[in-house]
């Protein structure tokens, strides 16, 4: 088989090192929850190889490459329609996995976060997830409140995941090589099926209160209510990036009361 070439458009940087590639796979800790594990980006297999010797699970294969598409398809025949040439951002989850499911992957930097949003809106499908990013991406995933690396992303991942930074691996354990530091995270599904507020307007709060992050939140929420609807409430007078998950729900429902007057 001809080896594939790392193509640039689509962001691929193929790791190299075996020992990183087996670290990833077992990673996957939650099986109690889940069978079935979808693989997006796969290249030409490295963490395949690991994912395909668990016998706890059953592997599923999804890569937008054509080129990586013919060459794992020669290489693990036994695959069948378990592997997908597709893309992993428009693929309908439920018409293949009828059960909760896993995620994993080195994923293409380039659409880091479309990828994250796309597991955020299926949260109810996944409940595992494993995967290598952009250093920085990593660390806003998974950075507490109060840190600069704190953000929109931050928050609408913990409302639903528990994230934990596993590791970072330097660029010379790919081919070729990224201009950055990467890092493997795993996001674990909490007991959170609903927020206890208006979701929608959750959302928008955040969004706001991040899109202004050095104003104060009565500044920044001012995009979402008008200041003369606000009270003396000390949410008001903090900027986001002091705000938990549990505050800005809170500040969700403060909000949508104050509208309701």
């Amino acid at each position: 088989m001809s080896l594939v070439k790392a193509k640039k458009h689509l962001g691929q940087h193929f790791l190299t090192d075996k020992g990183i590639a087996n670290r990833i796979v077992e990673a996957l800790v939650s099986t109690d929850k889940y069978n079935q594990v979808l693989e997006v980006g796969p290249g030409m297999g490295i963490l395949s190889d690991f994912l395909l010797q668990r016998q706890d699970l059953q592997t599923y294969l999804i890569d937008i490459d054509t080129e990586s598409f013919h060459f794992l398809n020669e290489k693990y025949p036994q695959l069948g329609d378990r592997l997908i040439n597709g893309d992993f951002l428009k693929l309908d989850f439920d018409a293949i996995f009828p059960n909760q499911f896993a995620i994993i992957g080195n994923f293409p930097y380039n659409i880091s976060s479309q990828i994250l949003f796309k597991i955020l809106d299926n949260r109810h499908k996944v409940v595992e997830m494993v995967g290598m990013f952009q250093k920085e991406v990593a660390q806003r995933c998974a950075a507490p409140a109060g840190s600069k690396e704190y953000g929109i992303l931050s928050v609408f991942l913990q409302a639903y995941y528990k994230i934990e930074y596993l590791f970072t691996v330097k660029p010379g354990t790919f081919n070729p090589p990224p201009k950055v530091h990467s890092a493997v995270i795993r996001l674990s599904r909490n007991a959170v099926e609903t927020l206890d507020c208006d979701e929608k307007l959750f959302w928008r709060v955040v969004k706001a209160g991040f899109n202004q992050r050095r104003k104060t939140l009565r500044n920044a929420v001012s995009a979402v209510m008008p200041k003369d609807k606000m009270d003396d409430h000390i949410y008001f007078e903090k900027r986001a990036e002091q705000l938990t998950v549990a505050d800005f729900v809170a500040l969700t429902q403060h909000v949508s009361q104050l509208m309701a007057v």
